[in-house]
C-alpha cells in the first residue's frame, strides 16, 4: 500500500483514516484520484478543502463505519466501487456481526485498491450478471449447513467468522496452513474469478496455463478429497507456493495469484517508505536490495522478486526477534517464479478491458 497524506496538512495517514490525527480534518479516499482528500462539510455534501467547485458524499456504508471512500455527490448508487460489489452483508443489528463485517470491508477495500491500480476489470454482478463480481458475507445459522468460503461463477462467499482472529488461527492450525488472513482470503478467491474471466476465455492463455499449472479438467472434487486424505507430495516446496496449491491446478493458480498481490503490496509499501536492506558480510550481495520503483507502474517481475526476497528475509528476522511468526513464510522457487510471471502477463493483457 502506498503512503497517503492528509489533503490539508500533508501529514501521513493510513488508508483507512477518516480523520487526520494532526489537523483533525475529515478525510475520504477518492478511488478516481487515488488520494486521500481533506473534506470541508457542506449542507448536504462535502467539498475538498482545496477545491470548492467539486462536491462529494461518503459511500453509504460510511454510516456503519465500514467505508471511508467518497463518491461524486450526484452518484446515483450512493456506494463506492468497492461497496457496490456487495450482494449480501451480515445482520448489522448484531454487534458482533457488525464488527466482523467492518473487518471484512477493510480487507476487501485493500483488495479493490490493488485491482484498480492494476487496471483489472472491476464490474459488479448486478450490472454485469454474466461476468460481474459479487460478495456474500454470511454467518452460520443454527440448524443449517456451515457457510463455506469459496467462489462460484463470480460470487465470492466468505464466512464472517474469519474476521475473528481466534477462530481464524484455530482454522489455520487445523488445516496446517502457514498463513491465513482476511486479505489472503480475498486475494485467493478473487483469483478464481479472474481465472474464469481472463484465462478460461482465452485459448492461447489456457494452453500456456496448462503447461505451467497442469490440466484443470482433472476432477476437482476427487482432487480435494485426495489432498485432504493424503496431504501434499513430499517435494511440494520445490514446485508450489503452498501445500494447498498442490491439490488442483485451479488452487495452484489461486494461491499463486494471491502471492502476486502479496508481493506487489509488499514492494509498494517498501517503495513508498524508501526501504533499503544492505547487510554487511553477505556473500555476493545476495541480501542487498533497494525498493526504488513502484511495482504497479514498473512491473518487472524479475526485479520485483529480486527486491522482495531480501526485504522479506529482513522483516522475517525482525518478527522472529519479537517472537512472532514469519511475516512471509514462503519460498519462491523456480516454478513458482515462472507461474508469477505468467500471472503478470495475464494481468497486463487484461488491463483496462471490460468483460462482455
Amino acid at each position: 500500500m502506498k503512503l497517503f497524506h492528509c489533503g490539508n496538512c500533508n501529514y501521513p495517514v493510513y488508508f483507512e483514516n477518516v480523520v487526520c490525527s494532526n489537523c483533525q480534518h475529515w478525510l475520504g479516499y477518492s478511488s478516481a484520484e487515488d488520494q486521500m482528500v481533506a473534506l470541508t462539510p457542506g449542507q448536504d455534501s462535502w467539498q475538498p478543502y482545496s477545491d470548492s467547485s467539486t462536491t462529494y458524499v461518503y459511500c453509504d456504508n460510511h454510516r456503519h463505519q465500514a467505508c471511508n471512500w467518497i463518491i461524486p455527490a450526484d452518484d446515483p448508487t450512493g456506494r463506492c466501487i468497492a461497496c457496490d460489489l456487495n450482494q449480501t452483508i451480515p445482520n448489522l443489528s448484531d454487534p458482533e456481526q457488525l464488527r466482523e463485517w467492518q473487518e471484512l470491508e477493510v480487507a476487501k477495500h485493500r483488495l479493490v485498491y490493488a485491482l484498480l491500480r492494476l487496471r483489472l476489470p472491476v464490474q459488479d454482478k448486478m450490472t454485469y450478471p454474466n461476468h460481474g463480481l459479487a460478495f456474500d458475507f454470511l454467518a452460520d445459522q443454527a440448524g443449517e449447513d456451515r457457510v463455506m468460503t469459496g467462489h462460484d461463477d463470480g460470487l465470492i462467499t466468505l464466512n464472517v467468522e474469519e474476521a475473528d482472529s481466534a477462530t481464524r488461527e484455530a482454522n489455520r492450525v487445523q488445516l496446517h496452513e502457514k498463513y491465513r488472513t482476511l486479505i489472503g482470503h480475498f486475494r485467493h478467491e478473487v483469483g478464481h474469478y479472474y481465472w474464469d474471466e481472463l484465462v478460461a476465455a482465452d485459448p492461447a492463455l489456457l494452453e500456456d496455463f496448462r503447461q505451467l499449472f497442469g490440466d484443470e479438467r482433472a476432477d476437482y472434487g476427487e482432487a480435494l478429497q485426495k489432498h485432504y486424505r493424503d496431504g501434499a507430495p513430499a517435494d511440494w516446496e520445490s514446485r508450489f507456493i503452498s501445500t494447498y496449491a498442490t491439490s488442483h491446478p485451479w488452487e495452484d493458480w489461486a494461491e499463486t495469484w494471491a502471492h502476486y498481490f502479496h508481493l506487489l503490496d509488499l514492494l509498494e509499501t517498501a517503495y513508498t517508505f524508501g526501504m533499503q536492506v544492505t547487510p554487511p558480510d553477505v556473500p555476493e550481495r545476495m541480501m542487498q536490495a533497494t525498493a526504488d520503483f513502484d511495482p504497479y507502474v514498473n512491473r518487472d517481475m524479475e526485479a520485483i522478486l529480486r527486491t522482495a526476497v531480501p526485504i522479506t528475509f529482513a522483516v522475517n528476522s525482525i518478527n522472529r526477534g519479537m517472537g512472532r511468526p514469519d511475516l512471509y513464510p514462503f519460498v519462491l522457487n523456480g516454478p513458482v517464479r515462472a507461474k508469477l510471471s505468467f500471472i503478470d502477463r495475464v494481468v497486463r493483457k487484461s488491463a483496462g478491458t471490460t468483460l462482455a
